[in-house]
């Protein structure tokens, strides 16, 4: 089944963040600190990402040409009403700002980053599910502190998850037919590296130290498949 690793994936998400909400009852001073630990280790990741470059000059571009866009079209404020109006479907007089904070953050923890495209690549193309299992398990315990410290719209993640990397999964024999393996490599290398940019970005802000609206830089993927694909072209 091609879509056996993302619905795992999905799941994964869903059972963490359900346990997450099992241990709200910990003392603030804890999640303040479990949620420092996150964002350091988040951060960490992002790093180690951002090594993955063999072209940083496309990172940069990529950033810069995104960033443009992603404020232009605002999709931080954007993603935020969305978790604001599934706040007011489903909160009955919760704490405001609960499901849209966490629906935002671990979306974009869980969506970005080169490990859920392989790994959807590998289920489509391979029938092979052991990536995106490794990928739920670590989103799974990431769920679990999310959701104890920034509420139950970390749950809601899983949707974006599982059209994300569903989505790739189905179509992923017509991405390699019309894509060179060459250049899926180089794609692969420089997504990962300005997603983990964005990673650390998320690390930081979850400690504190930023304010970086994070979704308005996520056109920068795409603008690196653009790149990628003019250079190859051209």
């Amino acid at each position: 089944m091609v879509l056996w690793g993302t619905l795992i994936n999905a799941l994964l998400i869903v059972v963490g963040a359900i346990a997450g909400r099992l241990l709200k009852g910990i003392p603030d001073r804890m999640k303040e600190t479990i949620m420092y630990a996150i964002g350091l280790a988040v951060a960490v990741m992002g790093i180690q990402m951002s090594f993955e470059s063999t072209n940083f000059i496309i990172v940069i571009i990529s950033l810069v040409i995104g960033t443009v866009l992603g404020e232009w079209w605002d999709l931080d404020r954007q993603l935020n009403r969305l978790g604001q109006w599934l706040e007011k479907k489903m909160s009955k007089g919760g704490q405001e700002g609960t499901i849209a904070q966490g629906f935002v953050t671990a979306t974009l923890i869980f969506v970005i980053g080169a490990m859920g495209v392989l790994g959807a690549l590998n289920s489509g193309l391979r029938n092979d599910h052991e990536l995106l299992i490794s990928k739920g398990i670590i989103d799974g315990f990431t769920s679990i502190l999310l959701a104890a410290t920034l509420g139950i719209g970390v749950l809601l993640s899983a949707i974006p998850v599982a059209l994300y990397q569903g989505s790739i999964a189905l179509f992923a024999t017509q991405i390699t037919r019309l894509v060179p393996d060459e250049a899926l490599t180089l794609f692969l290398s420089e997504m990962t590296a300005t997603g983990g940019i964005m990673i650390l970005a998320i690390g930081l802000n979850l400690i504190g130290i930023t304010k970086v609206r994070v979704a308005n830089l996520l056109p920068s993927l795409l603008v690196v498949a653009l790149y990628v694909a003019w250079t190859f072209v051209f």
